[in-house]
């Protein structure tokens, strides 16, 4: 059924009313939402289709345009229920986050190519169309007047043109995107950004074309200046230009100026082992960072001020700007840590498929105090030695021998010497396998002489795991003292793992999906008792999947009642008012999450500090638009970062893209900054090689606002290709392609 705009062509104007609207939801089901709107209206007949997915259904909608006669008795009242926006919150296309103008300029004539569209393209239907499609805007805009009103004056445009661009998704314009393209006008998949000044310029450029056409040659002289009458009033401070502007000030409030030529910011997340070299943070801004994340999932107070203190330090020496995140741990659901392995750690050289050493382990040598290797390099392994004076003998060229853990004779050959931060640092070679532990005796065999001995100290214990299979069974477990051998399974047959977040016993029910490690391991869950759940896995890697602690449990079948903001999180938002100018918020999933956390702010007065919007569950995609609106209400810098890990595990694999394609949209639409993570640019980081996909998936990153690496071996070498990849100069590569082209073969 079609929805129809019925008025008629007599001066007389006549009162209508918007009853009702009919909005859908992702599930397909209607909520009948009370509306009024209220005018004096005089017309034309014009019908357009409302859309779920592909299939084209019921909806009513009116709409009313004011004549120039009743300016004075315009009147409207609306009544706005629940949590919802009079908009669908799903479609099955994505669009373009491209600022790009709405249309260009139009000849004075009818003739030459709109002369030639005319036969194919019904123009005075066409802007029919596009005046009720510019109508049912306005209309949605006054359907949510009362959250509107809600809004903080510096989000009420960017709220505005959300509610615009919802009205325009939850119509079927497939047709009216083709007509427009055959006269080359207007791409309705790129207005987000600036909805209702894309549709008032094209409609005034089409009248135009109407007034100046040798084809109708009707005088519609009247009709024009009234609707530009109307136009001009509704498009008030939303032209395209003050839109884009408005884009930009919020990303500027949130991530901080660009630098230089840069597009798009770089963010980096840091832990504990930025304290073990000195010089790592300033190696970060150099290559290109300009935020820095610290996740309060992981860490202390005491060493997220010492990193903070070094970034700091280091942007103030190297004149670059770098701004803090910290990101609240949330009530994220994870594995408890597995009992400690042995203090060994194993050294082994590189072979070949027959077993032939084609290159030897690099081993770090060094006092405790000396600190970490130098970031370019990368050894395989790092002994910290006991006795200082022990390097004062050593030189290149020295074989050191040693027994290992397993009373094996080993031998390091001393290779190359390099001057740390507060000592000297050593770079080994060995050539055999060797397990290395705490009390490892080194001493020098030279000809005849042996050498002081030195001692191999604090060894950190292995981390442990256990490898599943697919057939394997699993014991989740909420008491701890039940993992202590974890490692190597039960009698039973089943490993055991413990998490003490009760949420999780709560709510899972047997024959829902589990899955852990953002994916990497899925299972069914088989049985709960109050204390455990037995899970079958099935899926897993050939020859198993490791799983370890602190490890992320997700269980997108539940519907599991998270408590927005945990105690945790209390205690570290009081470290983070007084360090941090951003605050992430984890596993948003409904309104109710960022009311607390807004009202935790307004206690602390917090309202400069950004908060962004972690969008990792189906629950939080599905109410984005909702999210954005009720985090409008405040005056605090806000963005939305795209987790795709958790995001992907959530709602599924196949559907990532086009979930962050449209995530992309709506925060486009609402002028909001994306910050860009998961994963980019994994394998450059971790082994140095990155892969073709990795490298498309970086650039498609100039999207967003802010592109995230996590961390890993190679984070420096990583973050300057994608200082690279991002922010490259466009028009060297025009130059660089140009210059391909033969110029032979042009005319």
């Amino acid at each position: 059924m079609t929805t129809s705009i019925f008025t008629n062509h007599k001066a007389t104007p006549i009162r209508h009313a918007i009853h009702s609207a009919d909005v859908f939801s992702r599930r397909r089901k209607f909520s009948h939402l009370p509306c009024k709107l209220n005018v004096k209206q005089s017309v034309e007949t014009v019908q357009l289709w409302a859309k779920i997915k592909n299939t084209r259904t019921t909806t009513t909608t009116a709409f009313a345009t004011p004549n120039e006669n009743d300016e004075g008795e315009r009147s409207g009242s609306h009544a706005c229920s629940g949590e919802q926006v009079f908009v669908r919150l799903e479609n099955n296309y994505s669009s373009n986050d491209l600022d790009e103008e709405a249309a260009g300029s139009l000849p004075e004539s009818g003739s030459g190519v709109f002369q030639m569209a005319e036969h194919s393209v019904n123009l005075a239907s066409l802007l029919d169309k596009l005046k009720a499609l510019h109508l049912h805007v306005l209309a949605s805009e006054q359907w949510n007047a009362s959250r509107l009103k809600l809004c903080h004056n510096n989000y009420v445009e960017s709220a505005k043109n959300l509610i615009h661009y919802l009205a325009l998704k939850c119509l079927d314009i497939e047709p009216l995107k083709y007509d427009l393209a055959l006269i080359s006008l207007l791409n309705l998949e790129m207005v987000n950004s600036s909805v209702l000044a894309s549709l008032t310029t094209c409609i005034e450029l089409l009248e135009n074309l109407q007034l100046n056409s040798s084809i109708t040659g009707k005088d519609v002289s009247a009709g024009t200046s009234t609707q530009g009458k109307l136009y001009h009033q509704t498009n008030g401070n939303f032209t395209i230009n003050t839109m884009r502007m408005k884009a930009c000030l919020n990303r500027e409030l949130l991530l901080g100026p660009l630098q230089g030529s840069r597009c798009t910011h770089i963010m980096t997340t840091i832990g504990e082992e930025a304290l073990e070299c000195e010089t790592l943070i300033a190696d970060l801004i150099k290559a290109g960072t300009s935020i820095i994340r610290i996740n309060c999932a992981h860490g202390s107070p005491e060493s997220w001020s010492e990193i903070i203190r070094r970034v700091k330090r280091s942007s103030q020496m190297l004149e670059a700007p770098c701004r803090i995140l910290m990101d609240l741990a949330g009530p994220k659901l994870r594995t408890d840590n597995l009992k400690p392995g042995p203090c060994v750690v194993k050294v082994s050289a590189k072979k070949n498929a027959t077993g032939k050493v084609i290159f030897p382990a690099q081993v770090w040598l060094s006092h405790k105090g000396a600190g970490a290797p130098p970031p370019h390099l990368s050894p395989d392994a790092v002994l910290f030695i006991d006795d200082e004076n022990f390097f004062t003998v050593v030189k290149v060229g020295d074989t050191l021998r040693f027994f290992d853990a397993r009373g094996k004779k080993r031998m390091l050959k001393i290779s190359r010497v390099f001057h740390v931060f507060s000592g000297t640092g050593f770079m080994a070679e060995c050539t055999r396998t060797a397990y290395v532990s705490s009390g490892t005796e080194l001493y020098i065999k030279r000809k005849k002489d042996r050498l002081p001995v030195g001692q191999v100290v604090d060894v950190p214990p292995r981390e442990s795991s256990i490898r599943l299979r697919v057939g394997d069974l699993l014991i989740i477990s909420r008491d701890s003292t039940c993992g202590e051998d974890n490692s190597y399974g039960h009698a039973s047959g089943a490993y055991r793992i413990t998490c003490s977040s009760g949420y999780l016993f709560d709510a899972v029910k047997p024959g829902e999906r589990i899955a852990f490690d953002d994916g990497k391991i899925w299972g069914v869950i088989k049985g709960t008792t109050i204390s455990e759940i037995v899970v079958s896995i099935t899926h897993a890697g050939l020859r198993g999947t490791k799983l370890g602690s602190q490890k992320s449990i997700n269980i997108p079948d539940s519907n599991i009642r998270f408590k927005g903001v945990t105690s945790k999180d209390l205690v570290d938002l009081e470290f983070v008012k007084s360090h941090a100018d951003m605050v992430g918020v984890s596993f948003i999933r409904d309104t109710r999450d960022i009311i607390v956390l807004r009202q935790e702010l307004e206690e602390r007065k917090l309202q400069n500090l950004g908060i962004v919007l972690k969008i990792e569950t189906k629950s939080g995609f599905e109410k984005l638009p909702l999210l954005l609106l009720e985090a409008m209400k405040s005056s605090n810098p806000l963005g939305v970062m795209i987790a795709r890990g958790d995001l992907a595990v959530e709602c599924g694999w196949e559907r990532l893209a086009d979930i962050q394609e449209e995530i992309l949209s709506f925060c486009s639409a609402a002028h909001i900054p994306v910050i860009w993570a998961t994963q980019v640019l994994e394998s450059l980081v971790k082994s140095r090689v990155p892969t073709r996909a990795e490298i498309t998936d970086a650039a498609s990153g100039r999207k967003a606002s802010c592109v995230m690496l996590n961390k890993g071996r190679h984070i420096v070498e990583a973050i300057s290709t994608l200082d690279n990849i991002l922010n490259s100069n466009s028009r060297q590569m025009k130059a660089e392609v140009k210059s391909l082209v033969p110029s032979s073969h042009l005319v």
